[in-house]
């Protein structure tokens, strides 16, 4: 299997995200420079390195909406990892304005920005809610047709129509992983931050959004980067998709036992009904990551493994005292 190793400098848009950040410090480690571009809308400094190493670490605070920003960063680079977006799926429902300008603008910026500063390869961060409401699971790459259920997800689809039209038109190669539910260190939403919170906030009762039969696979974070690193080394083609899950997915309602075991397990479950948690939620995800996995790609850990191991982290850094920590 032909490969090409990944390249510097690299930006990375969102630097300063749950995914981005891990990105960054394994680019580093890898003895890339790396130049982060970041907003800081939900991205955190205290995520970056606080000792990168001297001469290969760039951090420049900007909206990748406005490229003349941050042009100097993207002058001599070899790679562009896109991650910077919106992450809260439900925020575009209040304003559909946000995924619009945050995702799909915010993407032809960087496009723009790689094609004028000839920068060979772009990896966007997609996700798993392109594929809307599929009838098959596993769901395939080249399942279709892709109908989202959400503002996020159509932002995401025209984003990656806009990478294989920038691949095709301009030459340079595009990536686009669709991503499964990521978790980690250093995450700022999604169910198991929801979820504890509701906790400290209310710690006899727990209320979980939808009927608790949503089921969906849950990724790592550090998973999902060796994904993304991997299919950047050894795909070749001009445009490259790929899921990033895991074989298998678990159950809102036993996410939620979870939780409330981690937290000594006292907390009433109330379930507010219905197959969805909110508007434009997509209620069963299974990815097919066959592709992935041809390329040599594996999961560390199942999706129970990949939430146990996560709640673990949020009790220790929460300093939640009352009950055991999952394993």
């Amino acid at each position: 299997m032909s490969s090409s190793p990944i390249e510097g400098p690299a930006v990375v848009t969102g630097g300063a995200g749950a995914i981005g950040s891990v990105l960054v410090r394994e680019l580093l480690g890898r003895g890339l420079e790396v130049r982060v571009v970041d907003n800081f809308s939900s991205g955190r400094r205290e995520l970056l390195p606080s000792a990168p190493p001297p001469g290969r670490f760039r951090l420049t605070t900007a909206d990748v909406r406005s490229p003349e920003a941050y042009y100097e960063e993207v002058r001599g680079a070899r790679t562009i990892w896109h991650l910077a977006a919106n992450p809260d799926i439900r925020l575009g429902v209040a304003d559909p304005t946000v995924d619009l300008e945050q995702g799909t603008i915010a993407t032809f910026r960087v496009l723009e920005a790689a094609r004028r500063f000839d920068v060979p390869r772009v990896l966007f961060s997609s996700s798993s809610v392109v594929y809307g409401l599929p009838n098959v699971y596993p769901t395939p790459e080249s399942y279709g047709p892709l109908e989202p259920q959400s503002l996020y997800g159509a932002s995401k689809l025209a984003s990656e129509g806009l990478c294989s039209a920038y691949a095709h038109c301009y030459g340079l190669r595009s990536y686009i992983f669709r991503f499964a539910n990521i978790i980690g260190p250093g995450m700022g939403h999604g169910i198991l931050i929801d979820l504890f919170e509701k906790l400290r906030k209310e710690p006899a009762r727990l209320e979980v959004l939808g009927d608790g039969h949503q089921a969906k696979s849950y990724l790592r974070t550090e998973d999902c980067v060796g994904g993304m690193i991997l299919a950047g080394e050894r795909a070749q083609d001009p445009v490259n998709i790929f899921n990033l899950g895991t074989d298998d997915r678990i159950s809102v309602r036993e996410i939620a036992e979870k939780v409330v075991a981690a937290h000594g397990g006292r907390a009433r479950i109330e379930y507010t009904g219905g197959q969805r948690g909110w508007v434009g939620d997509i209620p069963q995800q299974l990815l097919a990551i066959d592709r992935i996995r041809s390329l040599g790609w594996r999961p560390s850990t199942n999706s129970a493994g990949a939430v146990d191991r996560t709640i673990s982290e949020l009790v220790d850094s929460r300093k939640v005292s009352d009950g055991p920590k999952s394993r």
